[in-house]
Parts: structure tokens; sequence; C-alpha cells
């Protein structure tokens, strides 16, 4: 379990989350929305993806530039490496990275969070096991938003929890699915279909999902949000059965 800002610090269980070891920094570093992400590598190291834009990267930071960070661990998450920067654009806000590994286990895609709002989120790749990332692409409409959660279903799809922030969409700051292909989401295409899980009351203040596929294939997505209007924001936990997915796929899929 992380926690940020400066200094990201980490809780330790060893008996499946009964009890917590104090948290404790892993570095003399920080960093926004820490540890959003994390792959295992096939050498059996994890990494860990995060973001700073040079506020909690180190203990006297300035806000300026966004850049997309990796920290490793070879020890199965008890020490950790420091940052090495990822991705960044100097005429972009781009933050939040979201890492999945491809179906035949040879590349890893990030999708990632435009922050400036004035261009969609974006893609990069790689193909050396996050040693080097690919120029980032714009993605579509589709698979724009913020803090994008990844994860397949039964059937070998991908289904993407995110906050809608589509310019023009209808359910846009609201809590938001995407379900299509691997193949479909590295290629940019406008396919797939989308699912509005819940209609958050407030313009933008929703959606940093915990998403998990339990054994039935059931679908598990929990994150807060203004879900009544007027009142306070509250965590939410809502499960997508399998039963209606393969419902949707069939019909929009």
């Amino acid at each position: 379990m992380f926690s940020g800002l400066y200094p990201i610090r980490t809780a330790v269980s060893e008996d499946d989350g009964a009890t917590w070891s104090e948290l404790e920094p892993i570095g003399d570093f920080g960093g926004i929305v820490a540890m959003g992400s994390m792959e295992r590598l096939a050498d059996g190291r994890y990494l860990a993806f995060f973001h700073d834009d040079g506020r909690f990267i180190g203990p006297e930071g300035e806000a300026g530039q966004f850049y997309a960070y990796g920290s490793e661990s070879a020890d199965g998450g008890l020490t950790w490496s420091a940052p090495r920067m990822l991705v960044t654009d100097p005429d972009l806000d781009l933050c939040e990275p979201g890492v999945v590994r491809s179906p035949d286990g040879t590349q890893l895609a990030m999708l990632i969070r435009e922050n400036s709002r004035t261009r969609n989120s974006f893609l990069s790749l790689s193909d050396d096991e996050g040693a080097a990332w690919s120029t980032h692409e714009e993605l579509p409409l589709a698979l724009t938003g913020d803090r994008h959660t990844l994860r397949y279903l039964p059937d070998g799809r991908l289904i993407v929890v995110f906050r809608d922030m589509a310019e023009g969409s209808e359910s846009k700051g609201d809590w938001l699915a995407w379900v299509g292909t691997y193949a479909e989401m590295v290629g940019r295409e406008p396919a797939g279909f989308r699912i509005r899980i819940m209609d958050n009351q407030n313009s933008w203040d929703s959606t940093y999902p915990g998403v998990e596929v339990i054994p039935n294939g059931d679908v598990v997505t929990t994150t807060y949000g203004h879900w009544v209007e007027g009142q306070p924001p509250y965590i939410v936990s809502v499960r997508l059965t399998w039963k209606e997915m393969q419902d949707w796929i069939r019909r929009f899929g």
C-alpha cells in the first residue's frame, strides 16, 4: 500500500491484509497520486508508475512540467529504486499513467491523462519491459479521461475504468468504463463500447477507481464521487456481472 505526497511511503502486509506495517518512506522522493499502477516484469521485478509536476519529487520543489516516472522493486515490494523518468512533453501535462501488459506478454501499454485539457489522453508503448517508451500518441475521445485502470475480462477483452473527460461527451466527469480489445486500444481505433457506471453530480470531482475481475468473471470497481446532488462525496462499489457484460458485448462489441 502506497501513500503520497512527499515522501512516498509504503506499508506491507505479510498475512493477506490482516495486519500492516507502519508507513515508511521508500526513498527521498515523492509524487502526486503515488503508484497508481504497477506491473510485474519478465525477470520478476515490479515496475510501479506515478507522476509529479516538480512539487513533490524532491523536498523543496516548485510546480512546473509534468513527468511520468517509474520505480522498480527486486524484492517483492519491500524496497524501491530511485524514480526514473519515462514519459513527458513540454507542451502537455501528461500524468496519472495506467499500464497493462499485452495479451501475448511482449508489450506494455501506458494510458496517460492530459491535464491541460487541450488534447485527448495519450498512449505510449514499451517493447523492452519498460526500459524505453515510444513517442506518445493521442487516443480517441472514447478513451479520453483520467486515472485509467485496466483489467482483462475472461474473454480476453480489456475493461478500462476512468473518469470521462472527453470534450462534448454527455457523461463528461462521470465514472465510466470502455470495453474493447488490446489491438483496438493500441491501434487508437474508435471501437469497443462505453458504460456509464454512475452519474457524478459534480462537474469533475470523482473516480480514482479500483478495479478487480473476480474468479467468476464479474468486475468489481470502487471509487468516490458526488453521487447525490448537494451532498458530500462518498465511496461506492459496483459489480458488473460477467453475464450482463456478455450481453453488452453481443449487442455493442
